[in-house]
């Protein structure tokens, strides 16, 4: 049972993505699809039976994600920002936290599986981003830089694109339009890759794996991210290319999470024959 809710989760963790994503970039009308697709997905989870009294031993626990979840929607609200994936993992972090308060088993593997899953993304984003940026590093501009934009220019020039850089994290494109095009935040892939390696770690954990296999998906994990990666970014330079910015920008809004999903699909689907062995 264990197994199929995880999968359903990583569902509802996509169309929630993709609801967000729609909602603040793309159709506010798909977005609502997706947000109303991701409930009725919540809906098919099966707890096993058991009762739901809270226990004392966790109500702190609960209470503590009680209050994430709280804060994270205020600062949301006051600060009148859009939802954005560090916003998403902060709330499911909190929420996964809540269900530590339940007498359920099958609510707390659940609740488990999502906080590994969020806390991981949660601390490679902050070492990652604000402990490197407060300490001056600049590792998302040369990652950016050297792990992005160089082999995203190589691949064009290689398809016989004409593409010029013209800045750290900037290109110049000329194909039905001139555009200028900035290849870094979101589109350095880190933010997936966080996303990936968390539910490795979840699922892992959740199953017990042996370190040798976990090693193994970690490694395979980011290798595949970032080959999925390089992989989104042409394929939306070829767009622009041939059909425009407009266009362009219209795939840029669905075709990340649309990846995501199916390359997190993919990964669960071997870690499930992994377990089978």
């Amino acid at each position: 049972m264990y197994k199929q809710n995880a999968l359903i989760f990583l569902l509802i963790l996509a169309l929630f993505l993709g609801g967000t994503v729609e909602i603040s970039e793309g159709s506010k009308t798909i977005g609502i699809i997706l947000l109303l697709l991701a409930l009725l997905a919540i809906s098919r989870i099966r707890l096993a039976s058991s009762d739901n009294n809270f226990t004392s031993g966790n109500k702190i626990i609960m209470f503590i994600g009680v209050g994430i979840v709280i804060s994270d929607i205020i600062y949301n609200f006051s600060s009148n920002s859009k939802l954005g994936t560090l916003d998403i993992m902060t709330f499911l972090f909190g929420l996964s936290l809540t269900t530590f308060g339940f007498n359920n088993n099958e609510l707390r593997r659940i609740g488990t599986f999502t906080a590994y899953m969020s806390a991981t993304f949660l601390v490679l984003f902050l070492i990652l981003f604000s402990l490197f940026a407060h300490l001056n590093i600049n590792f998302t501009h040369l990652f950016d830089h050297y792990f992005v934009l160089l082999p995203v220019v190589s691949i064009l020039h290689i398809l016989q694109i004409p593409v010029e850089i013209i800045g750290t994290e900037t290109i110049r494109m000329t194909g039905v339009e001139e555009m200028s095009v900035v290849i870094g935040g979101p589109c350095s892939g880190l933010y997936s890759m966080f996303m990936l390696i968390g539910i490795i770690v979840g699922y892992t954990r959740m199953e017990r794996f042996e370190f040798r296999q976990v090693y193994m998906m970690l490694l395979i994990t980011v290798v595949v991210a970032y080959i999925s990666n390089l992989f989104r970014i042409t394929v939306l330079y070829l767009v622009g290319y041939s059909y425009g910015s407009d266009t362009m920008m219209f795939v840029h809004t669905h075709l990340g999470w649309i990846i995501f999903t199916a390359v997190a699909g993919i990964l669960l689907y071997i870690l499930d024959k992994m377990t089978m062995r």
